[in-house]
């Protein structure tokens, strides 16, 4: 046998396990730097992170400030209720997601299994109310109306009812003291979205998942401090979520308290005037159209003539702010958003804007005298305005002959007006103007008035109205002119024909554009506040001030008081003999002018009163009626849409509210006991030591005793007026219509919002 010697392993085999090793060092030194870092260098805050997965958090909500007009009397408040809930979380851990458990607590709490399961259902783009839009992590409410028997039930069958809780609450309340509602002012709230809490986590006022916000009105501009801050103790539990101590609690911080410079009772007797000045336009018939007006909507102002202060602010059609406690339901939601609902949650006050009619010629007034007209001039008021063939008619026809413009402003001539800003258009060049700015003293007046601009005013989306100037009309022409010269025909119908002219020339200011402008009419937009805002600064010397509804922010222990006073934010464009004989005319519009049929038998020596009817056409609708008025303390407007003349459809409504304000009876006589609010509050309600305020009680309906002395007063025939079209409720050919339809301008009218 041959011997065949051992020659070992083969270099490859060692190569191979050569490489081996080198792998298994590397990973073995990988993992050891890898557990160095994270149990050295980083142990400390992967220890804390980690001691974090153990910690469970119990969230207290803060008390929420209420809300108080300017005597203490609370409109937005807390109260307790039984408030049942239900946790998503909990419920989706079930087999069935938790329907069965919804279904029986229907049954409990009397409602329907559906209603109930679209209480907990996450809303979204494509999931319409009613549903959850606050976060899925915390407790959705079903009900805030729970009975002491309903609660004890759930409670003592806790097995049966997994995920669902029953517990005393505080829910935001709105008490309407006095019947009084104040819905568009104060607003409503929901649940903060996830949104929402990421948006403002690293702010100064960071939401919880619990939070509920403000979603409109002083809930929402002032939810900051209303809001307070949670109380949240955080638990350390083991891994089967026993507790095993406590890590830390902050005390939660109620929020501070709001006192605002409404007050309730004439509030209430705001919304109680423009209601009824509402449902009477509805029983007057319209000569025009053929039918009763439909007076669909409307606002009132009362504001502090000499601060800026809201002392009411009413909106038309309302609706109660109670309906979003507790979640809405999807009934209550569509009444307040659906097409047909002629959308209640507008606050018309501040976003409802039209054309102004005749009260905006005050500032017509003023661009008149700052063109360098005299004011004491004499101006022809015929019955009729002739422009290239297109003839303005008067109110009515009637012809006044040379009068002033203070005359012009009492007997609202509007051919006076018509005759100035004709002038003025073609002194400034006619529809080519002249190499340079034109002056446009008319247009420069308004934006001088505060208009085409918010007020200012503390409450969210208010908006802007409009001064149609040269600006606006080009830019607005070069947004819809390829809409305009597609859809125009010159032999079309009335509304393609202004389309087709719009299209060749719609960035021009034409003759007829200017005089429709100087009588309020046209493209000419504004809102009942910054009607407020104008009348009050005439009546208080010519200082604009901006508006205010927020008063004082009162701590929940009382003693840090933040005043939010009056700021002025500019002077109206008139000297003060200019004022004093605008005034002394506005206070002739009530005595011998166009409102004084209204306002007969008023106490003028005592109070006196001035006042400016606006009846303004819109196209397509029927005229919508204003009224601006003033005393030395206060301006009060109101507005309704569809609803006739200024003075007829608002006069007595603006009147009555003036009456119960300032205690004027039937006879003329005043009585000191019986007005509320004779002058402007100026103090602020008294807070006790421990924070809290003593407000008075209002007793009944203050809207009632002053309904009696309306009543009395319409009996008396004070307010008859022989060319009233509210007389009659059927077509009478005696009937005199009061209601303007004036011819369009040379180029036509354009529809006004």
């Amino acid at each position: 046998m041959t011997n065949i010697p051992e020659t070992g392993r083969t270099p490859r085999v060692q190569i191979r396990l050569v490489v081996i090793q080198i792998l298994v060092l590397s990973l073995l030194g990988t993992l050891g730097g890898r557990l160095w870092y994270l149990q050295i260098r980083e142990g400390a805050q992967y220890q804390k992170e980690a001691s974090g997965n153990h910690v469970q958090q119990v969230v207290q909500p803060a008390v929420r400030g209420s809300i108080l007009d300017a005597r203490g009397v609370p409109l937005a408040d807390n109260e307790a209720r039984l408030v049942v809930s239900a946790s998503r979380t909990d419920l989706l851990k079930q087999k069935d997601d938790g329907k069965a458990v919804l279904t029986k607590l229907a049954g409990v709490l009397g409602m329907s299994a559906q209603e109930v399961m679209q209480k907990v259902r996450l809303c979204d783009a494509k999931t319409p109310q009613p549903c959850w839009n606050g976060s899925p992590y915390q407790p959705i409410p079903i009900t805030d109306e729970a009975t002491p028997k309903q609660a004890l039930e759930i409670r003592e069958r806790s097995e049966d009812f997994p995920g669902i809780t029953a517990e005393p609450e505080a829910v935001r309340s709105y008490p309407g003291p006095g019947k009084s509602n104040t819905a568009q002012v104060l607003g409503y709230l929901s649940p903060v979205t996830d949104e929402e809490v990421q948006q403002a986590k690293d702010t100064a006022s960071p939401y919880l998942r619990s939070d509920m916000v403000g979603r409109s009105g002083l809930e929402r501009q002032y939810d900051q401090a209303l809001r307070g801050k949670a109380g949240v103790t955080r638990y350390e539990v083991d891994n089967l979520g026993r507790v095993i101590g406590k890590a830390k609690a902050d005390a939660a911080e109620p929020g501070s308290n709001l006192v605002t410079s409404i007050d309730a009772r004439v509030q209430r007797v705001a919304e109680y005037e423009l209601d009824k000045a509402m449902k009477a336009a509805r029983q007057q018939y319209d000569k025009i159209t053929g039918e009763n007006y439909k007076a669909d909507s409307g606002a009132v102002v009362v504001m502090e003539a000499k601060t800026g202060r809201v002392v009411a602010m009413a909106s038309a059609p309302t609706y109660d702010p109670n309906v979003w406690v507790g979640g809405i339901s999807a009934k209550d939601y569509k009444a307040l958003t659906g097409k047909n609902s002629d959308y209640p949650l507008l606050n018309r006050a501040i976003q409802g804007q039209s054309a102004p009619g005749s009260t905006f010629k005050v500032v017509s007034t003023a661009a008149a005298v700052q063109a360098g007209y005299d004011f004491n001039g004499n101006y022809p008021c015929t019955s009729s305005y002739s422009v290239g063939g297109q003839v303005f008619k008067n109110f009515e026809g009637e012809n006044f002959g040379p009068i002033s413009l203070g005359r012009a402003l009492e007997v609202s001539c509007d051919t006076v007006f018509y005759g100035l800003a004709d002038s003025e258009w073609k002194k400034d060049g006619g529809i080519n103007p002249k190499a340079g700015q034109p002056k446009d003293w008319f247009f420069k007046t308004a934006h001088q008035f505060g208009l085409g601009k918010k007020t200012g005013i503390d409450l969210p989306n208010e908006v802007k109205g409009r001064v149609p100037d040269r600006q606006w009309k080009l830019d607005y022409w070069k947004a819809n002119k390829d809409a305009w010269c597609k859809t125009g025909k010159k032999d079309g119908s009335y509304v393609e024909k202004i389309y087709y002219e719009n299209c060749l020339e719609g960035n021009k200011m034409r003759e007829g554009d200017e005089i429709n402008y100087s009588i309020g009419q046209g493209d000419t937009l504004l809102t009942p506040i910054q009607e407020a805002v104008i009348y009050g600064a005439i009546s208080n010397g010519g200082t604009m001030y901006t508006p205010t509804i927020g008063k004082a922010i009162v701590s929940p222990d009382g003693k840090h008081v933040t005043e939010i006073k009056p700021q002025s934010h500019g002077k109206l464009p008139i000297t003060k003999a200019t004022r004093d004989m605008m005034d002394q005319a506005l206070a002739g519009v009530a005595t011998r002018g166009t409102a004084a049929w209204k306002f007969s038998g008023w106490p003028q020596d005592k109070i006196p009163l001035h006042a400016k009817t606006g009846t303004a056409e819109v196209y397509g609708k029927q005229t919508t009626s204003w009224l601006a008025t003033y005393t030395k303390d206060y301006s009060v407007i109101m507005t309704i849409s569809q609803a006739g003349t200024g003075s007829g459809a608002s006069g007595e409504a603006v009147r009555n509210i003036y009456s119960a304000m300032y205690g004027v009876q039937a006879d003329g006589s005043i009585d000191n006991k019986k007005a509320l609010l004779p002058t402007p509050e100026k103090s602020l309600p008294k807070i006790q030591p421990d924070g809290t305020i003593n407000a008075p009680k209002i007793p009944g309906d203050p809207a009632k005793d002053q309904e009696k002395v309306a009543t009395e007063v319409a009996q008396q025939g004070g307010t008859a007026n022989p060319d009233d079209q509210t007389a009659a409720t059927t077509p009478s050919p005696t009937n005199n219509s009061n209601t303007r339809r004036r011819p369009r301008g040379r180029r036509g009218r354009r529809k006004t919002a």
